[in-house]
């Protein structure tokens, strides 16, 4: 065993073992507990940039193969498209943990948030780098376990309904990828995740293929909150605010798009899925998923629950990209799974400074907020604009690739769905940017902190200014040679065997 196909494991456990460490400190152990946290998420970029150089060459060292029972391996390995997330997941958890500290600084329960906070990255990155569905499956509802804690982690009776709502719904679409994980070993036996799909041996099969293919949608589309399953997420919203970031921009929500990109891609191939004809229905889901999402959030005064519906809707552009079946359109959607990770997340952690420094929860009480928090404010902007689709946040680099991914593919109503759906964006963002740096403050804020020279804890201030900044470079230097662009190029050409 080489240490090269170690590095799997390693990146696995690098935040899993300071998670169940975490555990046994007291409340009073912040500073051991922040040392920890910090050095884990270090460690875990560090990890991740080893693999970066030999994942680009086409290295196949990096690989893990445990036998649980005959045909049955648990495996995991480093591949283009498990980096992208993983790059994702491990710079944007280094983010969150530091704004978690600030913004858990005077609450209880530290230890356990911050423990099942690690171990939920954990199975993000078990997810990212399952070689084989065995192996994600495990993973897939090791996240659904861990996540659900930090859910409820404010115990009051809202929490605990939006906890078991939460459950209802991914349980449910546990079983469903449980059932379509089973039914396809016994029709293929053990199914490892192949560039092109690993299906062409029973591709004769038609019937029982289409009918698991949406058992893992069902199974997936939970976590990825496509419409109707996308119920769970604004009750999820009872969560404290590093959480909320958590499950859109890193974890849960993500898991499910990237687990609807690999069966495409990897199980099934984008060639056997068109011509079992299941990536038309699943465009026609995303599209809808888009457009409802967003009409949902036009409506929402609360602000984590206007956002969360943007995630419905906006996650599903990752979707719509790989249902395109064409190397340009899913060029945008894997582009947008890490520029909405990084706009998305700046949107949580604006409401949840603005939520901690002014008691502000809801929309309409924004006048004026940008006048008292304008980095705050600024940072918030430019995630939202970035949404909408406005150059030169990285958003528009989503959008343009998927619009003429979209052409390519001679599907051009989706033109229509993306106008329509940037014309929604702005009708739920716009109001709220006006509010926030054109009205006039009317009554004093629900309450509010003095940081001093600070508008707020710089813990809470430069996370959103760091993740704005990306925000703008990703739009910028979209085609720097060996940048986002470059990577996502190298994941197509090896999907779609070009």
């Amino acid at each position: 065993m080489s240490w090269e196909s170690l590095l799997p494991l390693a990146i696995v456990l690098s935040s899993f073992i300071p998670g169940v460490m975490i555990f046994f400190f007291s409340e009073k152990q912040a500073g051991l507990r922040t040392g920890l946290n910090i050095a884990a998420a270090l460690v875990k970029l560090v990890l991740v940039a080893i693999l970066i150089n030999g994942v680009w060459r086409g290295d196949t060292l990096y690989e893990l193969r445990v036998s649980l029972l005959p045909g049955l391996d648990l495996a995991l390995r480093a591949d283009a498209l498990s980096l992208l997330f993983i790059i994702l997941s491990a710079t944007l958890w280094l983010v969150t943990t530091v704004y978690a500290i600030g913004y858990m600084e005077h609450s209880k329960n530290r230890s356990q948030f911050f423990g099942f906070f690690s171990l939920c990255v954990s199975s993000t990155m078990g997810i990212a780098l399952a070689g084989n569905l065995l192996t994600f499956l495990i993973f897939y509802e090791m996240l659904t376990i861990f996540t659900y804690p930090l859910v409820v982690h404010n115990g009051t009776d809202k929490a605990m309904g939006g906890g078991r709502v939460y459950l209802m719904y991914t349980i449910t679409g546990g079983a469903a990828l449980l059932l379509g994980v089973v039914w396809l070993y016994m029709l293929a036996g053990q199914v490892e995740f192949t560039d092109g799909g690993a299906l062409a041996s029973v591709a004769h099969h038609t019937t029982p293929l289409t009918i698991i293919f949406f058992l893992f949608i069902v199974g997936l589309g939970v976590k990825a909150a496509l419409f109707p399953m996308h119920g769970w997420l604004p009750r999820a919203m009872v969560a404290p605010a590093p959480v909320s970031a958590l499950l859109h921009a890193v974890a849960v929500v993500k898991a499910g798009a990237f687990g609807i990109v690999r069966v495409v891609n990897d199980v099934f191939g984008v060639t056997l899925a068109q011509d079992l004809n299941l990536l038309q229905p699943l465009l026609v889901m995303a599209c809808i998923t888009v457009l409802v999402g967003s009409m949902f959030a036009i409506f929402q005064d609360d602000l984590k629950k206007r956002l969360a519906y943007s995630t419905v809707s906006q996650v599903s552009y990752v979707v719509m990209g790989v249902a395109l079946f064409g190397p340009i359109g899913a060029t945008g959607g894997l582009l947008h799974l890490v520029h909405q990770g990084v706009m998305k997340i700046t949107l949580f952690f604006g409401a949840g400074s603005f939520a901690e420094t002014l008691g502000i929860y809801r929309v309409s009480q924004m006048n004026g907020i940008g006048k008292r928090m304008p980095l705050t404010m600024g940072a918030f902007t430019i995630g939202a604009l970035g949404m909408i689709g406005v150059p030169p946040v990285a958003g528009f680099i989503s959008k343009w690739y998927l619009g003429t991914g979209a052409l390519d593919a001679n599907m051009d109503w989706v033109i229509g769905v993306l106008m329509l759906s940037s014309l929604l964006n702005a009708m739920y963002f716009l109001p709220i940017l006006y509010r926030a740096w054109f009205m006039t403050q009317q009554e004093a804020w629900p309450h509010e902190h003095d940081f001093g020279r600070f508008e707020t804890h710089w813990m809470l201030l430069t996370p959103p200014v760091v993740t704005a900044v990306f925000s703008i470079l990703l739009g910028l230097f979209a085609s720097l040679p060996y940048g986002l662009l470059d990577w996502v190029e190298l994941i197509i050409s090896r999907e779609y065997l070009l």
